[in-house]
């Protein structure tokens, strides 16, 4: 049984396709077809070249067969999700249920069965397009850093981040507003811990200290949360 993913991002260019299939008719078949409805194609017949475009290119969608000759598909796409978070669905030549559900479980969002017209591909993936359109408006990306308001969640390189909920909260008026440069006064007039205790300056420093060691790669050259000296603290560029 051969078993597809497509993982799509949006694209404000053309969006780009990692196609990924160790039968060259198939992969050939569908670069082509794809092509035809101007999606930019780029093919492996393996699952590390595969990763190895994800990290190098700016891929929109990734077709990933199953049963590739160094790894299977939920093995790359379980890598993928260490340093992506984007929509999948499956394409599948048989319905096994065991197949599907694993890979919901593993985040995949859709799923579709062969053989399937092509115009029926083309849906699928523009539905799963404007859900996640809609969805990157509530999540906020800065460098490796990402933070998701749906959930509440802080992701670094995709691995959850545990925030207390005042360093939450200081981070999110922080990127919340991006290129605006708080003073301290302002941070401290607006946030206040879970017991109502007002947060002094000391505190304030010591916890931005502490969100800086959980989400910066390097503490003394940050670049997430930027000290603007003698006035306050600035949110590094959101992407």
């Amino acid at each position: 049984m051969n078993i597809y993913v497509i993982i799509i991002l949006g694209d404000e260019l053309m969006t780009s396709v990692l196609l990924v299939e160790d039968e060259n008719a198939i992969l050939m078949g569908l670069k082509y077809c794809l092509e035809q409805e101007n999606f930019l194609c780029f093919t492996a017949s393996n699952g590390n070249k595969a990763l190895q475009i994800m990290k190098e290119e700016n891929i929109d969608l990734v077709l990933l067969d199953l049963n590739l000759p160094d790894m299977n598909g939920f093995q790359v796409m379980e890598q993928i999700r260490n340093f992506c978070e984007v929509p999948i669905i499956f394409l599948t030549a048989n319905l096994e249920e065991v197949s599907i559900v694993k890979g919901l479980d593993m985040g995949a969002d859709d799923y579709i069965t062969k053989p399937f017209k092509t115009r029926e591909l083309i849906s699928r993936m523009n539905a799963v397009l404007r859900r996640n359109k809609k969805n990157l408006g509530n999540i906020i990306k800065i460098g490796n850093v990402v933070v998701d308001l749906n959930s509440a969640k802080v992701l670094k390189n995709g691995h959850d981040v545990m925030l207390t909920a005042l360093e939450y909260k200081i981070l999110l008026t922080l990127v919340m507003n991006p290129n605006m440069v708080f003073t301290r006064e302002k941070i401290l007039a607006d946030i206040w811990d879970v017991n109502e205790a007002y947060v002094n300056d000391n505190t304030l420093t010591v916890y931005i200290k502490r969100i800086r060691e959980k989400i910066e790669d390097d503490v003394n050259h940050p670049s997430i949360i930027l000290t603007v000296r003698g006035v306050g603290y600035k949110a590094g560029d959101v992407l």
